[in-house]
């Protein structure tokens, strides 16, 4: 018998709010997180509005702002989201075996040293060609070494098992926008076969920088809607242009069951089932009739040993972009069937735009306060029908619901797909 999986600790920190509810809060009113973009320069780009984290530094999570410097953004936002959930567990306020105690996060890039990228450049082209050796001898002369050791993917993971001495298993992965809820799913299955009680698990991502503002710009993913843009992210709206670029970190905490019951942990929701496919068709397309997320969707029910008309509720990866809010949507109608119109859908990505690497954990969260609450967050921004787009996305407004099983998409850059469905813990 596999041994079940709950959610004892949660934390937050993305542009709606710095802990988990203050972000419901807002979520629920239907505010934005979205505004001008005011970590670089961007007015020269064609897209110039993100979804910022402001007024919050690593002093609020009671760290060194000295020690912390050289760290990147991603995981100051991964150490205070963290410090968050394992508060709130209280898992590590009793003896905890620490070989028994490990981390499994989707994290992307850290920071890069644009600065000296843009001086490394200008020595190379200094004789109007561009120049390698002159590149690597300014490079070797100017880069900070601990600034590239920072922005590794793994650097989050490793700084998090040294604060909370995790020395249990320990992984990154970075499979794009799914990449914080293939680390649950994966560190689900870690506690499942028995090789850990308690995972740290989450994402944590910041792309709102030139390099990453840049190379959405030219797969045409953002939306241009800069003057208005609060109203820019609109997943499922006719006139959607594009997502809006978030940033941020989530953490829940993940037990064995008997585990969290012995030692009378407070339970979110269960972790129920685990659905992961690759669509094996173009890189940065979906394909047309969306087999890689309706294969995931039918993994995570059948994971959960459940009927697709059970699911109340899904958050859906609801990007605001044509293609994949239609495919979504299709993906939907396939897996639900006649049970698809009576299943509320919403995209709380149209509030607080696209966390990559964060967004799915995030959104995880969401499920299972939804669970908790009985209250289903909006779509806000939905006013033009699409035809292609026709199930009930919560347009606008939050309403009442009650929800015992949700399902948390989650569909990334490369094809990766993973659907993660929750459920109401009842003993």
């Amino acid at each position: 018998m596999r041994r079940r999986v709950v959610v004892t600790g949660v934390g937050m920190i993305n542009p709606m709010g710095h802990d988990v509810q203050t972000v419901w809060s807002g979520l629920q009113e239907g505010k934005s997180g979205v505004g001008y973009t005011t970590l670089f320069d961007a007015s020269g780009f064609p897209t110039r509005i993100s979804a910022e984290v402001k007024n919050w530094d690593i002093t609020d999570a009671g760290e060194s702002a000295e020690q912390w410097k050289h760290r990147g953004r991603h995981t100051k936002f991964a150490a205070g989201a963290a410090k968050q959930a394992i508060a709130d567990s209280g898992v590590l306020d009793q003896d905890l075996d620490p070989t028994r105690f490990g981390i499994y996060l989707g994290s992307g890039e850290g920071n890069q040293d644009f600065l000296a990228f843009s001086q490394m450049m200008a020595a190379s082209l200094a004789d109007g060609e561009y120049d390698a050796d002159k590149f690597i001898r300014k490079g070797m002369e100017i880069l900070n070494p601990a600034l590239e050791l920072e922005q590794e993917p793994n650097m989050p993971a490793a700084h998090l098992a040294g604060m909370f001495n995790a020395q249990g298993p320990n992984y990154n992965c970075l499979t794009a926008c799914a990449a914080s809820s293939q680390a649950v799913g994966e560190a689900t299955e870690i506690i499942r076969r028995g090789d850990a009680d308690v995972m740290l698990s989450g994402g944590t991502h910041s792309m709102i920088h030139p390099f990453g503002v840049t190379g959405f710009n030219l797969l045409t993913a953002l939306s241009e809607r800069n003057d208005e843009p609060t109203k820019a992210s609109r997943p499922f709206d006719a006139t959607r242009d594009g997502f809006v670029l978030g940033e941020g970190s989530a953490m829940v905490v993940l037990e064995e069951l008997e585990f969290a019951r012995r030692r009378g942990a407070t339970i979110y929701g269960e972790v129920l089932g685990y659905g992961t496919t690759a669509d094996a068709y173009r890189i940065t397309d979906i394909p047309p009739d969306g087999h890689g997320g309706i294969a995931s969707m039918r993994m995570s029910i059948a994971d959960a040993k459940l009927n697709p008309e059970d699911i109340g509720y899904v958050n859906a990866h609801g990007t605001s972009t044509t293609v994949n809010d239609k495919v979504e949507t299709l993906a939907c109608r396939t897996v639900f069937g006649e049970a698809a119109d009576k299943i509320p859908v919403s995209s709380t990505k149209s509030m607080m735009g696209h966390l990559i690497a964060a967004a799915g954990v995030t959104e995880m969260i969401v499920c299972l306060l939804t669970i908790r609450d009985s209250v289903l967050p909006p779509t806000i921004n939905y006013h033009n029908p699409d035809p292609l787009c026709d199930l009930d996305y919560v347009p606008n407004e939050a309403r009442p619901g009650k929800v015992r099983y949700a399902l948390n998409n989650s569909f990334g850059f490369g094809g990766q797909n993973v659907t993660l469905c929750l459920g109401r813990f009842d003993g």
